[in-house]
């Protein structure tokens, strides 16, 4: 099996798995059938294709999970309702070194799908216009 259909293997599952938690609330909590309306698929891959990703994390926003800093990475999503883009830039000094990091975003955000992919050139510049979004190491 290809990197590729590995990848999307794995976020077939990974969504699957987030309909199904979805789904299986407790009865107090009967009124929420439906799937999480805020949930990105992220991967983070070095070089300028998404193929062979690195790493890779469901965020969900409803609670927060998916990776150690879901918390502020749904926070920012909120800010900015879901629109990666327009994440506010940070004022970070980045060295000038060319060593490209692509991310991907694919899911909905309030039931509107999101599909983000971005290469930027090296991991300083890609924290610095993203934030926590795709931070999903622990450090």
């Amino acid at each position: 099996m290809t990197t590729s259909l590995k990848a999307k293997a794995v976020r077939d599952v990974l969504v699957a798995a987030a309909l199904l938690l979805a789904g299986a609330a407790p009865a107090q909590a009967a009124a929420r059938h439906h799937a999480p309306d805020d949930w990105l698929y992220l991967t983070v891959a070095r070089g300028d294709a998404t193929a062979g990703a690195a790493r890779d994390a469901l965020l969900l926003c409803d609670p927060p999970q998916g990776h150690a800093r879901a918390a502020e990475a749904c926070a920012d999503l909120a800010a900015v309702d879901g629109d990666i883009g327009a994440l506010p830039a940070r004022n970070t000094p980045c060295p000038m070194v060319y060593a490209p990091v692509t991310v991907q975003a694919r899911g909905q955000w309030h039931g509107r799908p999101i599909d983000y992919t971005h290469t930027y050139a090296n991991s300083c510049v890609l924290q610095a216009r993203t934030g926590t979004v795709f931070a999903l190491d622990d450090d």
